[in-house]
């Protein structure tokens, strides 16, 4: 009587193990959708807010572009105490003046009375400053000056256009740093996800095993069980519990890493469950996308771009450049009224040699569009190779699954059998947590195929350049939810 009440109590255990497996998670944290979770990376995180400004950055650089054929207006001023006064000195002509005028009042052509007077009035003129002042040594002047580009050799044309292409090109980097965190965010979000459905699985089978082993003791204790039995119990617990505490780790570390990608600091719960895809279009489909839309590949055309804009303004230096310019004074503080208060014109600059500079410069232009040019072959066949690995690589998982289900559905038979073998004493407690282990094993794989599936199909929307279209896949008609326990 008392051996048939253990039996009992521990088909009782065994049920209660294989129903918590069927039980649902304990549902904490705040719930969050993936297109919810989508939404939140491409506003809050802060790589997205600084592609926003490398972009507005990139907007700001091509207007600065618009004003290199805008007119230059300065406003200049100037204070100068210059060594001496500008002018002629014609002191040196006194001595010759001076004889010249003795001459003339010794020759007796003047009368005599009239000879005071008149050396009266040479007399002041000899001692006088013969300096005649044209700009006194101190002066000053406010003015303004005007300088418009004519022709420049193609020079503004040429950085006018690449300006344009770097705004594009932060755009296109943009696009990069938008698909690679959607990528992320399906990683985390389906990877919390799966830890958090791992942890609930392995709670149970490690509350299953205690009370297996609480079981084992009594039955032990009465004689019923060897020694060995209740061992294996004892090891199949400690390794339950390391398992949970591993898969609690594993999940906190997801929880952290989602919050970082979100941009906000939470305890998610992910509510958007893991899925495969029924029918999904051919290879060939994702690399024509990857080809057209692809940000790294537009990336790099518009590199090779820039390189041939470059040797049109490398090119511009061998050309004349034409300038015409103005400019006037509006106020003046003692500056010489023969100066002229304004003055227009045009000027020409032609560089004849400057010691092969603007040649060496020329070629290195040139090569690096031969280079550029080899980059994009060799990235555009990289990425139809990477679409094509990472196609085969997501379908391998979605045929594994087939396997999977079988494998699951031989689990839930033989986890059946052992329970009617229990029941009738025909098997014991080690072979039903055996058989509940298996089964909780091959329903956590099933879920790590799905995971990797649907990680490998967001990477290949990355690859093809439209990662938005991801939440799309996952409400097709043919997606199917794949859960723990049930589709």
């Amino acid at each position: 009587m008392n051996g048939m009440k253990i039996s009992i109590k521990i088909a009782v255990t065994a049920a209660a193990l294989a129903a918590a497996a069927y039980a649902p998670a304990q549902e904490t944290g705040r719930a969050i959708t993936l297109d919810e979770a989508i939404a939140v990376t491409l506003t809050e995180n802060p790589a997205m807010k600084a592609a926003a400004y490398e972009e507005r950055a990139a907007q700001q650089q091509r207007r600065a572009a618009i004003g290199l054929r805008m007119p230059q207006i300065n406003l200049t001023g100037a204070y100068a105490y210059l060594g001496k006064d500008i002018g002629f000195d014609f002191n040196d002509l006194k001595t010759p003046v001076n004889d010249l005028a003795g001459k003339i009042l010794g020759s007796g052509l003047i009368a005599p009375e009239l000879i005071p007077s008149i050396q009266g009035l040479l007399n002041p003129m000899m001692n006088a400053d013969w300096f005649l002042t044209l700009q006194d040594r101190s002066l000053g002047f406010v003015g303004g000056e005007v300088t418009l580009p004519i022709w420049m050799g193609g020079k503004i044309n040429a950085a006018n256009r690449a300006a344009r292409l770097n705004e594009r090109t932060a755009a296109e980097q943009g696009n990069q740093t938008r698909n690679a965190l959607i990528s992320e965010l399906v990683e985390r979000y389906f990877g919390l996800a799966l830890a958090t459905q791992v942890v609930a699985v392995r709670q149970q089978v490690a509350d299953g095993v205690r009370r297996h082993l609480e079981d084992a003791r009594v039955l032990e204790k009465n004689g019923m069980i060897a020694r060995s039995e209740r061992l294996y119990v004892e090891f199949k617990m400690a390794e339950a519990e390391r398992e949970l505490a591993n898969a609690k780790l594993q999940a906190e570390t997801l929880s952290s890493a989602l919050s970082n990608t979100l941009g906000r600091e939470n305890d998610w719960r992910p509510v958007t469950a893991l899925f495969l895809i029924g029918e999904i279009e051919e290879p060939a489909y994702y690399q024509d996308l990857a080809a057209a839309r692809n940000p790294l590949l537009t990336e790099v055309s518009l590199k090779r771009q820039l390189a041939e804009e470059n040797v049109r303004a490398q090119r511009s230096a061998f050309l004349p450049q034409v300038v015409a310019m103005g400019g006037g004074s509006f106020y003046n503080y003692q500056v010489a009224g023969f100066v002229p208060r304004w003055a227009v014109g045009v000027g020409v600059n032609i560089k004849l040699f400057d010691g092969l500079n603007r040649e060496y410069k020329y070629s290195a232009a040139k090569q690096t569009v031969s280079r550029v040019g080899e980059l994009q072959n060799k990235a555009s066949q990289d990425i139809a190779v990477l679409v094509e690995k990472l196609y085969n690589q997501m379908m391998n998982y979605r045929n594994q699954m087939t396997s999977i289900e079988a494998s699951l559905a031989f689990a839930e038979e033989y986890l059946r059998m052992k329970n009617s073998a229990f029941r009738e004493g025909m098997s014991s407690a080690t072979d039903l947590i055996d058989a509940e282990l298996n089964l909780a094993g091959v329903r956590t794989e099933r879920l790590q195929a799905a995971y990797n599936f649907d990680v490998l199909l967001a990477q290949l929307l990355e690859a093809a350049g439209i990662s938005d279209e991801f939440a799309a896949y996952a409400r097709r008609m043919d997606a199917r939810v794949i859960l723990f326990d049930q589709e």
